[in-house]
């Protein structure tokens, strides 16, 4: 328990840089919020269209919870405003501002709610409307008055820095490239949930009855249990005493075993059972500052640093002791002051007790935060600004682990490689906005940081804080720089929870076309186009291509993401390091085509059962109809389609055309009720004729059992049906009608449905295999009896269908209520536990969870690796990949992996390499191909046996001898396209014409050793395949 009488109040400190005592006379000034804002509290529904990404990351709970906080945040320079932002956009229930202080020229350096006008005014107070804009559920106000215990009682979480002495939140010094944060959550906090993961399951196949009891899962899957989890249990037969117990704490035994409670009296088990993995809330509890400064307890960032917690603990004591005494930081780069805070650390280290005391302190490392120390860094604040950000919604929502209790960070890699580059001249504060840097890495780079040219692919929630930060550090703001962004996506009402340059009245805007105005109008020059990209392909295909041109131009690339509270960031340098397609994530497991059309287990299948439906239902068949009707090549390339997909196509097409074409609304509720009959009735009986409840396998285990769930038919209720089928269906061919419920009942009860009795001889697959090996083979008949059955186009004059693209975010689209009824209804099917509209949006829409904390951090990650690469870092060591999870909270950081070196001869190549040939000769000729072929052999003793350029044969061993002597004696020019996917032997594509002969050749396959046999293949880097190197 902390001594302070305010102990209890949950704490989150963190250091604000304060050059100086910038204190105005004590007053308070209490903004007043607007009468018509709207306000989060206990009584406030949640507004899901705004929050709905941050609720895949914190759930219904944790944000009901985050909405009834009121937050006060204490120190509006850099730091303080990225906290502020983040916990806005979170949605707490109100967030006061504090700050004593007057703006200063260094505060600019970071703090991107001031201006320049601003200088001489209240922090808090210039702050508060620009931050009130970034959330109208959220009242921001402004104190300017003494923090006294009546004043911060009535807060929830408390986030200070440099606050006065009865202050009970604790209070230090900003140090640049060193940060320091401490959280306080006092001596009891109940933890839901301490890793925001879902709940896992598996399937059981044996319990035995033993003290304790051992659990085997089925061998598809590892359970992925830890040791202390708790576990329930559901579904078991025989062992029933299982079921529905309380929550058992388990020992994990192996990676499909565990072990439980005391089983010996249970009944014997028979068989099945699903065992699932309970969030048991815990009570956690947190020393005071003064113990945890006597006795501290650390959070690593980078294990390469393990003893620098340590070290960092004494120094920011002995640091806040000098700026006590001398009422500022150490000067930048002063010998002087940086001697002084030496000595204080020793006498600090030496007061210090056991646990804490450094045998060696290493005072170069004090030394180098003396120097730093007055600056003030926009990318550190972004980072330790998203963690400080993180604990509050942690001590608010009681979702996920704190930090206990102290975190430090460096990031000293980014100073100079050249240690005799800075000098105390050359980080003197020259009176503009960048002097807080400048403090730390002097005027030439900042001279060099404008001078930048950068192009940013993605104006998303990354873009929009890579755009701020590029903005307060400078990058592209003097003469010939320049930013260039690109995104195709406008602004929906979702991304304004992280896209903190948007507002409400941008939605349905061009990203990048809002961004360029925010940002051109008072940073840095920003030039927007929409994004070059074609059609709604993956991310990583993007990633990927980005990839292959920074390769291929040599560019450096610096590469990041985020999925919920976890985030990454790669570096990629050329020559230096590999590239980002050198290594490539496992594909995704897919799920068997014969557990989504017959066996599900999990509401995952029934769900992607549910989009597989829509598209073939209301997407596909009417893009297949409207080709059929204007191509008139459609059924010859249908027919040379792979399988059984002709034979699928074409009774699509037969089906819109001519057997379940409605003509109008009645018939498009009349195919509804026919529809829901053969999907969760029909095929179900019809199933269950072909396996029986008590089929038995060949080996005698029943059919139904382990991951095979046995189905029911579902009865079919007037009162309770889906309308959305005959809606979607109507609107394909342009048809509308009443969707009254009532209405559509009365159409429904005329709707004759005939009486279906299974049939005999209708073979269902039961596994992949067997589908494929029935796919071998195609009847023939059947396809011309399709293809004269379908009515010419030419019947058909002026008729079209409007395919529907699924999209998740319009509610009044009736799509996500397609999917959900019709997943829920085949989850009732196999009593499968049905999923509501959130988690079932999650899923079917493929949606990545998102907020606002981890893409700040993130994005300050990847700025302190743009100050490297601007600087020109050459040594591996320099750069580091990142990877976090605020929710635990884990960091870990490890050099970039070197580019693999190959060898030819005694000749080294990486992937950034290739062969440099000059096409013209100096008599102003340009080189023929047999010039071009004998100098390999003559320069590198290498012969080329075959030479491409995209999908042109230019040269090969085995071409005719009349063609080849023609080739080789004639000069030839080519001229190139932009082809972004070359083949395994292409050459790199230039994007304008030149002579065949480049004057950068990137190495091919097939080139052989002169006069050897051996060969060695060098892969050409543009092409994603080849960039993993080997020979």
């Amino acid at each position: 328990m902390s001594s302070s009488p305010l102990s209890k109040k949950r704490r989150v400190s963190g250091p604000d840089p304060k050059p100086g005592s910038n204190c105005s006379p004590a007053h308070s000034v209490l903004s007043e919020v607007p009468s018509g804002m709207a306000k989060n509290g206990s009584e406030a529904d949640i507004d899901e269209g705004l929050y709905s990404r941050q609720l895949y990351v914190l759930g219904h709970e944790a944000m009901k919870r985050l909405q009834t906080s009121s937050v006060l945040v204490s120190g509006l320079r850099g730091l303080g405003v990225e906290i502020a932002k983040n916990i806005i956009l979170g949605g707490v229930k109100a967030v006061t501002l504090h700050d004593q202080g007057t703006a200063q020229w260094a505060d600019l350096s970071s703090q991107f709610y001031l201006r320049e006008e601003d200088i001489g005014k209240n922090r808090a107070e210039v702050s508060q409307p620009r931050l009130a804009e970034l959330n109208s559920y959220v009242p921001v106000s402004a104190y300017t008055g003494p923090l006294v215990e009546d004043f911060l009682s009535g807060f929830q979480v408390l986030w200070g820095a440099h606050h006065p002495a009865s202050c009970p939140v604790f209070s230090n010094p900003v140090a640049s490239l060193y940060r320091q944060l401490f959280c306080d959550f006092g001596e009891e906090m109940i933890l839901t949930d301490s890793n925001g993961e879902q709940p896992l399951s598996a399937m059981v196949s044996m319990v035995t009855k033993d003290s304790p009891g051992v659990v085997t899962c089925l061998d598809e899957a590892r359970h992925g249990f830890e040791n202390g989890d708790f576990v329930s249990f559901s579904e078991v037969q025989g062992m029933v005493e299982l079921n529905g117990s309380q929550p058992m704490e388990i020992k994990v035994l192996g990676p499909y075993t565990f072990s439980i409670c005391d089983t010996s009296n249970f009944s014997d088990y028979i068989r099945g059972g699903i065992v699932s993995q309970v969030k048991v809330p815990k009570k956690i509890s947190f020393k005071s500052l003064l113990a945890s400064l006597a006795e501290p307890d650390f959070v690593m960032t980078d294990f390469a640093k393990y003893s620098r917690p340590a070290q960092l603990h004494i120094g920011f004591q002995a640091l806040h002791q000098f700026c006590a005494q001398h009422g500022r930081p150490p000067r930048p780069r002063n010998e002087e002051d940086a001697t002084e805070l030496v000595t204080l650390a020793r006498a600090v280290n030496a007061r210090a007790l056991r646990a804490v005391q450094q045998d060696s302190l290493d005072e170069d490392l004090i030394r180098k935060l003396a120097y730093v120390a007055a600056g003030d860094l926009a990318p550190v604040n972004a980072f330790i600004g998203g963690l400080a950000a993180q604990e509050v919604m942690k001590a608010c929502s009681g979702k996920f682990m704190p930090i206990m209790q102290w975190l430090y960070f460096d990031a000293l890699e980014c100073l100079p490689e050249d240690k005799e580059a800075l000098t105390e001249d050359k980080c003197h504060p020259r009176q503009n906005r960048y002097d807080g840097q400048v403090a730390v890495f002097g005027s030439d780079l900042q001279e060099k940081l404008g001078r930048q040219k950068y192009f940013l692919v993605g104006a998303g929630a990354i873009g929009c804080e890579l755009l701020k930060n590029f903005a307060m550090i400078g990058l592209g703001c003097a003469e010939g720089g320049e930013i260039v962004v690109t995104d195709m996506d406008t602004i929906e009402k979702s991304n304004l929870n992280r896209q903190f340059l948007f507002r409400p009245w941008d939605v349905t805007v061009s990203g990048v076309g809002r961004e360029g105005g925010i940002l051109s109008s008072g940073f840095a020059p920003v030039f927007c186009f929409h994004s070059f990209w074609k059609g709604g392909r993956p991310f990583h295909l993007f990633r990927m291509y980005m990839d292959r041109r920074c390769v291929y131009y040599r560019k450096p690339l610096l590469e990041s993401g985020t999925l919920g509270t976890k985030g990454n960031v790669q570096v990629v340098i050329p020559f230096l390091t590999e590239s980002y397609s050198s290594s490539q994530d496992p594909p995704e497991k897919s799920i068997p085509i014969c557990t989504l059309k017959n066996f599900p287990n999990a509401i995952e299948h029934t769900l992607q059962w549910a989009r597989d439906e829509f598209e073939g239902l209301f997407k596909q068949p009417a893009e297949n109809v409207n080709q059929y009707l204007t191509d008139p090549k459609f059924v010859e390339r249908t027919l040379r389609l792979a399988g059984t997909q002709p034979l699928e196509v074409l009774e699509a097409v037969q089906r819109s055309l001519v057997l379940q074409r409605p003509q109008t609304w009645a018939d498009c509720v009349s195919w509804a009720c026919h529809h829901w009959h053969t999907q969760y009735s029909n095929n179900i009986r019809q199933l269950l004729h072909n396996f029986p409840p008590d089929q038995l396998t060949s080996s005698g285990a029943p059919f139904w059992s382990g991951p095979k769930r046995c189905p029911h038919p579902l009865t079919f209720d007037v009162n309770n049906v889906s309308l959305f089928p005959g809606v979607s269906l109507g609107q394909t061919y342009g048809l509308t009608g009443s969707q009254d419920r009532a209405a559509v009942a009365t159409l429904l009860r005329s709707v004759q449905v005939p009486e279906f009795t299974p049939k005999s001889g209708v073979k269902i697959h039961v596994s992949d295999q067997e589908l494929q090996s029935a796919n071998a083979s195609v009847d023939d008949s059947r396809l011309e009896e399709l293809k004269a059955t379908l009515p010419s186009p030419e019947k058909l004059p002026g008729f079209k269908m409007y395919p529907i693209d699924f999209e998740k975010d319009d509610d009044s689209n009736f799509h996500m209520d397609f999917i959900v009824a019709a997943s829920n209804l085949r989850a009732e099917n196999y009593d499968i536990p049905p999923a509501d509209r959130h988690k079932s949006k999650l899923i079917a829409g493929k949606i990545i969870p998102a907020i606002a904390t981890t893409t700040a951090a993130v994005v300050g990650l990847v700025c302190l690796e743009l100050y490297k690469v601007v600087h020109g870092h050459r040594q591996l060591d320099s750069y580091k990949n990142g990877f976090l999870n605020l929710a635990l909270p884990f960091f870990a950081f490890s050099e970039p992996l070197a580019a693999p070196r190959h060898q030819y001869y005694n000749q080294e190549w990486t992937l950034w390499d290739r062969f440099e040939v000059q096409g013209l000769q100096p008599n102003g000729e340009e080189m023929t191909l047999k010039q071009f072929l004998d100098y390999f052999k003559t320069e590198h003793k290498l012969e080329i046996t075959m030479l491409s350029q995209g999908v042109s044969m230019l040269y090969s061993f085995f071409m005719p001898a009349a063609k080849l002597k023609e080739r080789l004696d004639q000069p030839r020019k080519l001229t190139s396209t932009h082809q972004p996917g070359l083949g395994r032997h292409g050459l790199c594509p230039w994007d304008r014409p030149l002579p065949v002969w480049f004057k950068a050749l990137s190495p091919w396959t097939s080139l052989y050793h002169h006069g050897s046999q051996h060969q060695e293949c060098l892969w050409c880097p543009c092409s994603t395949s080849q960039l993993q190197g080997g020979t």
